[in-house]
């Protein structure tokens, strides 16, 4: 059996400010969608989560949210330079070069 996904981030940060937004952030993205795993898993989730980002030049603090949960979620550090390089290509050099800042990071890689 797997872990079930629990995300409050939204109701914590955005519960008064926007209500339905932190409650379809916490219990449609996170409670369903995360937890579906029939079809992907959330190792495969992650991974595409994190090209979705890098593909869109996003490189702040959700993106390095996200490559943490990607590492939580058993994304190796092989995996996650292989899937960044292949995202490269198509996404645009610069951008992975920004994303692998946040990967050393997260994997806590010294060069």
């Amino acid at each position: 059996m797997t872990k079930k996904i629990v995300q409050t981030a939204g109701r914590d940060i955005l519960g008064k400010t926007a209500p339905d937004f932190a409650r379809y952030n916490d219990d449609i993205l996170f409670g369903e969608v995360w937890n579906k795993q029939d079809a992907l898993s959330v190792k495969q989730r992650s991974m595409i989560t994190v090209v979705s980002l890098v593909s869109q030049g996003i490189t702040d603090s959700s993106l390095k949210y996200h490559i943490q949960n990607a590492r939580n979620n058993s994304v190796t550090l092989g995996e996650m330079a292989d899937t960044i390089t292949q995202v490269a290509f198509y996404a645009g050099w610069p951008k992975a070069w920004a994303a692998f800042r946040l990967v050393k990071e997260v994997y806590e890689v010294t060069e």
